[in-house]
């Protein structure tokens, strides 16, 4: 997919997000977050068929009259994208000697794209302010949050100008520097930007390491939603031939001896436990999770993952 069949994709995303925005914003919204949009507003003393569990027991005890904690719904929210934007993320294809023929799919950065840019109208059309951090190493863009469509279109735009720029830099037969990805330093960079409680969204395929620390302290302080963009066909070598595998963010190459099935079983075992080592991950700190393939409809993945409310939701090939 280039950055033109891309775009096209976009295009339709305002069209499609209103069902989306109002999981995301609405009803379903604090189902996925407990206690999330709802600030304190007033306290008064307790009056027959109040619920006890507003009662504030340390004031009423200062006073020796009940009193109650009211709280009111909080509509202005902001989100925060982070975009992992590092070399794996542009990966096409793991193998060498792949068939060509197969049907084309989304890179991972190509689905992360999709899935920020549906997050982002989302919370526009509600009137919400969204931001973005880009990041490989480091974190090298920022869009601060604010409201409106003019700087929705500022935020998609140099999204796509990411993938543009690195589409015309992958020259063949040039020498590529390798860039992995910093997950702890845009963790940081996100908590450091936000001032008040807001909903964090991570995007990005978690080959990084130590960032755990850092996505429990982010938790502390804001809801966070960790998207892993993952690719089925990762998890299963062919049984044929001597293929390649290029790691993109170091360039190391290794010829892997698929034929021995002791091999293809360790490679499969390796991706698995990957994937639950990143679920433990998150559940332990506190983040949602979802898993998103390549392969997958975005909309549809992130419509039934905040209409459900629970944690782990996702499509499996």
């Amino acid at each position: 997919m280039d950055t033109r069949e891309l775009l096209e994709k976009i295009r339709t995303i305002p069209l499609n997000s209103g069902r989306l925005a109002e999981q995301l914003l609405a009803g379903n919204f604090r189902s996925v977050f407990r206690g999330q949009g709802i600030e304190f507003d007033e306290m008064r003393h307790y009056q027959y068929g109040d619920d006890i569990r507003s009662i504030d027991w340390n004031a009423s005890a200062r006073f020796a009259v009940p009193f109650i904690k009211l709280y009111r719904e909080e509509r202005d929210l902001t989100i925060l994208i982070l975009l992992d934007t590092s070399a794996s993320m542009y990966r096409d294809k793991n193998f060498s000697n792949r068939d060509s023929s197969a049907p084309s799919r989304p890179t991972p950065y190509e689905q992360g794209v999709l899935a920020a840019a549906l997050i982002a109208f989302s919370a526009e059309s509600k009137s919400q302010r969204v931001g973005a951090l880009l990041f490989d190493r480091d974190v090298h863009k920022v869009f601060l949050p604010r409201k409106g469509r003019h700087h929705l279109m500022a935020l998609v735009g140099g999204i796509l100008h990411e993938e543009d720029v690195v589409s015309h830099n992958a020259n063949p037969g040039e020498a590529k520097t390798p860039y992995g990805s910093n997950i702890a330093s845009a963790l940081n960079g996100a908590g450091r930007l936000l001032r008040r409680r807001s909903m964090v969204v991570l995007i990005s395929d978690f080959l990084s390491i130590h960032w755990e620390d850092e996505l429990s302290r982010l938790c502390r302080a804001h809801d966070v939603i960790a998207v892993r963009i993952s690719e089925p066909e990762d998890e299963n070598l062919p049984a044929w031939g001597l293929p390649v595998i290029e790691d993109p963010e170091t360039g190391v190459r290794i010829s892997a001896p698929v034929h021995f099935r002791s091999f293809r079983q360790a490679w499969k075992e390796w991706h698995v436990q990957r994937g639950e080592s990143w679920e433990n991950t998150c559940r332990r700190t506190g983040a949602e999770y979802l898993d998103l393939p390549v392969n997958a409809d975005a909309a549809a993945e992130l419509y039934r993952f905040f209409i459900s409310g629970s944690r782990g939701s996702g499509a499996h090939a």
